[in-house]
């Protein structure tokens, strides 16, 4: 299958233009008239709107779409891009981070710490009601890494009963039910490898072992869809662009 990268050069209600450098050939950009208001999560909606249209023509096209953002709430526009294209594929999660927050659990009022609750139909919807989503049941949504959790978020993924897997290396054996639309925040690498991200969590795979659990989710999984976040860097960091480097070539593994 071909696949049709799609760049959204934004960081949740932001323009991140230096996201710019990955593009290649061939790429999609993703740039939008941002509205004029206040309401970060419109601002991103219209954000969305963009990624939810091209990952669904991409997809009616033959194609498998791979985003590359800013933020994990691009995950939102993704997924209802292929609930629009007939898709409704298992989600594997790879993140430091659960971003299973709501405004009840969240520690930080931080928007980019609520994508997946919304997506299982939790807390704040003005998001995926943006887009169309309709809520992911909680047997099709895999935590992987999450190894910082806060304290509410903590009870709430286990409230809500999602499969949360804490060792890479479990993936390369877990039975996954039909396709899978796997997304990758570069900030679940650990930070020996990876030390320029806002936000670090002590702990987490190498790269050598995220690489080789990604040949084998390569080899085993009918991954109908792609996304990588890796707009989450420290800009002031000196191990920036070896880390940068270092994410996207795992990243590359899988396509």
């Amino acid at each position: 299958m071909d696949n049709q990268f799609i760049l959204s050069p934004y960081y949740i209600d932001k323009p991140a233009e230096h996201l710019k450098r990955f593009a290649k050939a061939g790429w999609q950009i993703n740039e939008v008239d941002l509205p004029d208001t206040t309401n970060p999560q419109d601002k991103a909606s219209a954000v969305h709107k963009g990624i939810a249209d091209k990952v669904e023509a991409a997809l009616k096209e033959g194609k498998r779409p791979i985003s590359v953002a800013g933020d994990c709430c691009s995950t939102i526009p993704v997924y209802a891009g292929l609930q629009r294209a007939g898709l409704e594929p298992s989600f594997l999660w790879l993140d430091s981070h659960g971003d299973f927050n709501t405004w009840e659990t969240t520690p930080s009022g931080f928007l980019g710490g609520m994508p997946l609750a919304m997506m299982a139909g939790l807390g704040e919807q003005r998001m995926p009601d943006a887009v169309g989503l309709k809520t992911i049941p909680v047997e099709k949504i895999i935590l992987a890494d999450g190894r910082d959790l806060d304290p509410g978020e903590q009870k709430l993924v286990e409230s809500a009963k999602i499969k949360h897997i804490k060792s890479f290396e479990e993936l390369k054996t877990y039975l996954f039910n039909g396709p899978v639309y796997l997304h990758f925040d570069v900030d679940v690498l650990h930070l020996d490898d990876l030390p320029a991200v806002n936000y670090p969590a002590k702990g987490g795979p190498h790269a050598s072992e995220v690489a080789e659990v990604f040949r084998v989710l390569k080899d085993r999984l009918e991954l109908v869809a792609l996304s990588c976040t890796i707009g989450v860097w420290n800009t002031r960091h000196n191990d920036l662009e070896t880390g940068e480097a270092k994410a996207w070539s795992l990243f590359e593994l899988l396509f």
